[in-house]
């Protein structure tokens, strides 16, 4: 089994997808197990898979992720897609137990790139401790697509007693993100050499799930989120649609690293609207602020920050050394397809 296993391997690495690797007959049958079960690991003779009871309360969530290129500097679309599932899933404070993926592959995707991607999301998928429990595979015309989309559903489990969300933010509430900003933004940009420029930044893409399973032992926490598309701006925007608080932030305080804050100097990007794809930011009682930034750097986050204050003005401002500047709500997207 296993030789041929290994043969079937050998000769798909060398093909590119078809438009009958997505008929549902064998050559469908091979590229599915020759990839995705060889990473995932995943029962193929099934429709869907039985989930065990578990003790506490089940959180879902579901995304798609959409990246040019499909790898860059500190990850692919394959880590990019397990990760902003399992955040998504850790800022609600509730830790992954299963995953479902769905494959959209463009005709003429080289298999031997396809096999990487998939291997970086069972990687990661296995770092979380979450099993892929289910998938599809779909192939798309060439011209359709951008060589793989990727769906992924999660399911995690949390204590019951939990009690996060927006609705618990009040004034004088402490904003802390975990670490530099707008890194995965920059660094995709830079991957896609469409303005003749060159580095050595790397992606923030990684998963959030200790430290934000760290500060659920933090009293005053009240709400935890992941920038992701339009980035801190974005979650300060969230904060005051949602609660009618605005929030104040403080230039000084935010991380930002050197090679991200080169970039949009140079091409007119705010790091506050790029988005992140290994950043926590959390919203916390002010007197426990102090303890929430020592879980942070104690979980990982070197360079986690308090970087502004919620307050009763119905607006988002920064804080600046010449003033207060207004930051507006993200309209436009200036980097499309990146996560």
């Amino acid at each position: 089994m296993h030789a041929e296993l290994d043969k079937l391997r050998r000769d798909l690495l060398e093909q590119s997808v078809t438009l009958a690797h997505g008929n549902g007959g064998r050559l469908t049958r091979e590229l599915v197990d020759g990839i995705f079960a060889f990473h995932l690991r995943g029962d193929t003779s099934v429709d869907a898979a039985p989930l065990k009871p578990v003790d506490g309360e089940l959180v879902m969530t579901t995304d798609g992720f959409i990246v040019e290129p499909l790898e860059f500097p500190g990850g692919s679309i394959g880590s990019l897609a397990v990760n902003g599932t399992v955040n998504d899933l850790a800022v609600m404070g509730a830790r992954p137990l299963y995953l479902t993926l769905n494959a959209f592959i463009e005709e003429g995707l080289e298999v031997r790139l396809l096999d990487r991607l998939i291997a970086d999301a069972a990687q990661a998928a296995g770092a979380a401790g979450a099993a892929v429990i289910a998938g599809d595979t779909k192939v798309l015309r060439q011209g359709e697509g951008s060589g793989l989309y990727l769906g992924m559903a999660g399911v995690g489990v949390r204590r019951p007693s939990l009690r996060l969300g927006l609705e618990h933010i009040r004034a004088g509430d402490r904003v802390l993100v975990s670490g530099t900003v707008g890194d995965h933004g920059a660094a995709v940009l830079l991957a896609r050499q469409d303005f003749g420029l060159a580095g050595h930044l790397r992606s923030d893409c990684a998963s959030v799930l200790e430290v934000a399973m760290a500060l659920l032992g933090i009293r005053g926490l009240r709400f935890m989120r992941d920038p992701t598309r339009g980035g801190l701006a974005t979650v300060a925007h969230d904060i005051l649609r949602g609660t009618g608080c605005g929030v104040q932030l403080y230039e000084a305080g935010i991380p930002v690293s050197e090679a991200a804050r080169g970039i949009c100097e140079m091409l007119g990007f705010d790091p506050l609207i790029l988005p992140s794809e290994g950043r926590l930011i959390a919203v916390v009682a002010a007197d426990t602020a102090a303890s929430a930034l020592m879980a942070m750097r104690r979980h990982g986050c070197p360079d986690a920050a308090i970087v502004g204050t919620v307050t009763s003005d119905p607006y988002v401002a920064l804080k600046t050394e010449l003033g207060e500047r207004l930051i507006e709500e993200l309209e436009h997207d200036p980097l499309p397809r990146i996560c």
